[in-house]
């Protein structure tokens, strides 16, 4: 039997395309934004229940903590003294936004693939492309990133394929810099072990070292035959090209993105038809910012519905003409969602936008006025756009998720019997308005407080949540731009103490 693969045309002879990845985005902006973590494991993700580790800091990493690995190894894991907190991707958003503009100063053609990493096509910004321009040019940038964000570091990896540039940028984290010269693109590669390259998870991994192959260059010495007879024809004939390093994707920007989607993974499964038409909502209205701000609109509405059992569904729907509207696209969402059995519980929704054109037709005001009359969406006040990934904590549940320095004062404040129930909704990024166990959008229902909260002191000022438990929550008072702060704990319905919006790093 005989088999073909497709043959690369080398197009770039120089380190012309960037890589950049934010370090541990995640705990790096909680401790920039939390003085009292700096220096210390730190990890982010679900806090309870089922919750796994969005990201660890390097402090944690040294004991083992990854991403993606369950909270409660995370724990077992990781010393006393580490902090758990939940999300606050408002904070992580305002970070990324700071970072994406930088890198758009640098080259129009920019891909952003998550909320910490893209990819930078200098081919065409009349930069020198030799190795000592690129060089000068990533190390400029890495410097204006740390300066721009108030200390959160990026590795950047520049070489003449996306391939090479993202295995650079992971090489020498954190803080790292790798340019790989030209023609030096396979003794750059072949070197490393298997695992580095994209497409080779823990089996294919696995399997390749049944075989004795450990390094990517005895990957490249596998026969194209033996590889489709392991992995069958795709992911086969891919393995081939990845270690001969033959990538010639093009960096493609947001406007010329074939899809805009959204979605958010629930550390508890949702049942909740009214939570799951809201969490639409607000997906909706994601995908629709990044549509407008891409100067695009798209035909194609369609939904990704993960239940807890991890089958997944999805369902689409095509429209005559494109939109942009983020209302249009709910109704569609939420007409999509009613076609799928959520009552066990869903895990993770996700909205998406595709078959994409470059403009919206103006027409479409009218038909989405008559779209939103047929079928209204309700306001979304009370609802946050990050993940719920915070449940009550246990009957012994220990005040802190972050090892305190020390008794705390407890400040009282009216109290309420309810103080311990199970939160049902959490609290949203600035909305005002912390609760559990009541409609979102109402002041009813005792408060809810998640660990790594920002909230601002009527008397105290801002601060954040540094655990709650048993009707009290305990706050430190520091942020970005303060030393490490004092540490109060109150009645967790003091009036005196709101949620608010994550702090400024910028020194006015």
């Amino acid at each position: 039997m005989s088999y073909r693969v497709r043959r690369l045309r080398i197009v770039r002879g120089d380190p012309s395309i960037l890589h950049v990845d934010l370090d541990a985005m995640f705990a790096a902006v909680e401790q920039r934004d939390k003085p009292s973590l700096r220096g210390k494991p730190v990890v982010v993700g679900g806090v309870a229940g089922r919750g796994v580790v969005s990201t660890a800091s390097y402090e944690a990493r040294v004991f083992g903590v990854r991403s993606a690995m369950p909270m409660a190894q995370a724990r077992r894991l990781a010393p006393w003294s580490t902090a758990y907190l939940s999300p606050r991707f408002a904070a992580y958003k305002r970070t990324s936004e700071v970072v994406m503009r930088l890198l758009g100063e640098v080259s129009p053609l920019i891909e952003q693939v998550s909320i910490d990493e893209a990819y930078v096509d200098l081919a065409a910004t009349g930069t020198d492309l030799s190795v000592d321009g690129v060089t000068a040019l990533a190390l400029e940038l890495k410097a204006r990133i740390a300066t721009a964000t108030g200390g959160v570091t990026g590795s950047i990896g520049a070489a003449s394929s996306k391939l090479l540039a993202k295995i650079g940028s992971d090489l020498n984290k954190p803080d790292g810099l790798t340019v790989v010269p030209p023609g030096e693109e396979l003794a750059f590669l072949h070197p490393l072990p298997v695992n580095r390259l994209g497409g080779v998870g823990p089996a294919t991994e696995q399997r390749l070292h049944r075989s004795g192959v450990r390094t990517i260059g005895d990957l490249a010495a596998v026969s194209l035959e033996h590889l489709i007879d392991w992995f069958g024809q795709s992911h086969g004939a891919g393995l081939f090209r990845l270690a001969r390093a033959q990538d010639d994707r093009p960096v493609i920007s947001e406007r010329e993105a074939k899809s805009v989607s959204a979605e958010e993974t629930f550390g508890i499964d949702v049942t909740d038809p009214v939570r799951l038409k809201r969490e639409l909502d607000l997906l909706s209205a994601r995908v629709a910012g990044r549509l407008r701000s891409g100067g695009l609109a798209g035909r194609t509405v369609n939904i990704k519905v993960r239940h807890g059992d991890f089958t997944t569904v999805t369902r689409a729907f095509t429209r005559d003409h494109p939109t942009d509207d983020g209302r249009l696209v709910a109704q569609l969402a939420r007409r999509l969602l009613s076609e799928v059995d959520t009552s066990g519980g869903i895990r993770l929704l996700g909205v998406g936008v595709s078959t994409l054109t470059d403009f919206a037709q103006d027409d479409l005001f009218s038909e989405t006025q008559h779209a939103a009359d047929l079928f209204p969406v309700l306001p979304v006040a009370g609802i946050s756009d990050e993940p719920a990934m915070i449940a009550a904590p246990p009957p012994a549940a220990i005040l802190s998720a972050v090892p305190a320095d020390g008794p705390a004062p407890v400040t009282s404040g009216p109290s309420s019997p309810e103080s311990s129930k199970s939160p049902e909704f959490p609290a949203p990024e600035g909305s005002g308005v912390a609760q559990t166990g009541a409609e979102p959008g109402t002041e009813d229902g005792p408060v809810a407080w998640r660990p790594g909260q920002d909230v601002l002191h009527d008397e105290m000022g801002a601060g954040w949540v540094q655990g709650s438990g048993l009707g009290r929550v305990t706050i430190r008072f520091e942020g970005p731009l303060t030393v490490r702060g004092p540490v109060r704990t109150f009645a967790v319905d003091d009036p005196r103490l709101h949620p608010t919006d994550p702090p400024s790093w910028v020194i006015s």
